[in-house]
């Protein structure tokens, strides 16, 4: 959650179905009406004018649309975002770049309110029994978060309290919101936006049952108890109900800090290592993910006379999801495949994964492998081609300066895959968006390493 006290406080959010409903019905009849107009207009202008003229359209109405949706608050503004992360298979560009402008800087709720919520949650006994700063320290779409001290010990906690309302208005919200595109013409009625709908309504869900989020966090926790790469906030129950859950206040830096920015290069090497590890961790061993790339997620703690080693702070486990061994396994085996540079296995992977089909043609499938072999890159077992400008003069890779994301979406835009190639498994885009995010982190630490000798060690028993 990001502080912004900039824009002050409001004393409630607007969960009422039926005005919700009403303001997103509004706003797709007159989107799509403002649409229609313009391929009307537009009929016998040449084709290439037509498509210009479409992308400015959609822009312009994409822009309007996240401009109310911004207005609502709430799960709106948080379902925005997660389409804005994992919609671009099913949204026009257009409308997932003005989505991605729905920041989540949401303005907090006034310590009224706040007060009266956390007095229902907790029982008077408890809250009476904690010192609680009334100004928040972060504040986002679905709730916002207050340091508080314990009376009896002095211990420092945080709050996150969620608002009165978000909860119930879930299904509803999501339910406009998708009405909306489709009366705005942003989306099509098809079985695949139909179930990633109902990815993300399971997702949201998720992301409102504190009591799931405590249990996660719990766990992970536990998990990392002896790694001390890691922290992970105690959860403290006598102070967490359905709606707050409280946990222990652990400080951190940003990630994008000066002062992390500006550590020496093994330091942010190390940093940069931790956080691929995790990632491994999660997918070849835990099968259980943390999807939300946000690097709000994350916080540093740099190291000092108690500890002489920098270390990450992990937070906020609303977004964690499992997989099955029917999914994870095959995803496992083409990452060794690429691993060891099999194309055929790869591709095999991918069919059986329904990646694609294997009644595609034979250099739609040797492109596709190829693409997913060049994910490997920082990973690769073998030397491998790689650009001269992604490697120091120790031979080492540059993650930033790789640009590898850039590179592997140009690749996939200039072949035949695109022809084949639509959407892939739901499982599958909020796995490339947690993939998407790791790199993007090591990126930002400007980290130089082989990630070769990482991955080697959960690979062994493919071999």
């Amino acid at each position: 959650m990001e502080n912004d006290k900039s824009k002050g406080t409001v004393s409630r959010i607007k969960t009422g179905s039926f005005e919700r409903r009403l303001s997103l019905t509004k706003t797709g009849l007159f989107v799509g009406t403002r649409m229609a107009t313009h391929v009307a207009a537009n009929v016998f202008t040449s084709k290439e004018k037509r498509v210009e003229k479409r992308k400015k359209m959609l822009s312009k109405q994409a822009e309007y649309l996240v401009e109310e949706l911004g207005k609502l608050k709430g799960s709106v503004v948080k379902i925005g975002q997660v389409m804005a992360l994992y919609g671009e298979h099913f949204l026009p560009v257009e409308v997932t770049e003005a989505l991605h402008t729905l920041e989540d800087k949401t303005t907090a709720l006034e310590w009224a309110t706040i007060e009266k919520t956390l007095r229902f949650e907790l029982g008077e006994e408890k809250f009476n029994a904690l010192v609680i700063d009334q100004e928040p320290i972060g504040a986002a779409s679905l709730g916002q978060v207050h340091r508080a001290k314990c009376k009896s010990d002095g211990k420092e906690i945080c709050l996150k309290i969620q608002y009165p309302g978000v909860a119930d208005a879930v299904d509803s919200d999501l339910d406009a919101v998708a009405q909306l595109l489709r009366v705005a013409k942003f989306v099509s009625f098809n079985k695949d936006f139909d179930e990633w709908l109902e990815e993300v309504r399971v997702m949201m869900h998720r992301e409102v049952d504190y009591r799931l989020e405590a249990e996660t966090t719990r766990r992970f926790g536990q998990m990392l108890q002896d790694d001390d790469r890691f922290i992970v906030p105690e959860v403290l129950i006598e102070y967490s109900t359905p709606h707050v859950m409280a946990t222990s206040y652990e400080p951190g830096t940003s990630v994008s800090s000066e002062q992390v920015l500006s550590l020496p290069q093994n330091r942010r090497n190390d940093l940069a290592k931790s956080s691929l590890d995790l990632f491994l961790k999660e997918l070849f061993i835990w099968k259980e993910i943390q999807t939300d790339p946000n690097f709000g997620n994350y916080r540093i703690r740099l190291a000092d006379d108690s500890h002489p080693a920098d270390r990450m702070v992990l937070l906020d486990f609303g977004a964690v999801q499992k997989y099955p061994d029917s999914f994870i396994d095959p995803v496992c085996d083409m990452i060794y495949s690429s691993y060891i540079r099999d194309l055929e296995r790869v591709i095999a992977g991918g069919i059986k994964l329904n990646f694609m089909q294997a009644s595609w043609p034979e250099k739609v499938l040797n492109e596709f492998g190829g693409v997913c072999m060049a994910v490997l890159e920082p990973l690769a077992k073998n030397e491998i081609d790689v650009p001269a400008e992604a490697l120091n003069d120790q031979g080492e890779y540059c993650w930033r300066r790789s640009d590898l994301p850039t590179r592997i979406a140009k690749r996939a835009a200039l072949s035949a895959i695109n022809r084949y190639f639509k959407i892939p498994p739901k499982e599958f885009v909020f796995l490339n968006r947690k993939l998407v995010g790791v790199y993007t982190f090591i990126s930002v630490l400007d980290a130089e390493f082989n990630g070769r000798d990482l991955l080697a060690p959960y690979l062994r028993r493919f071999e």
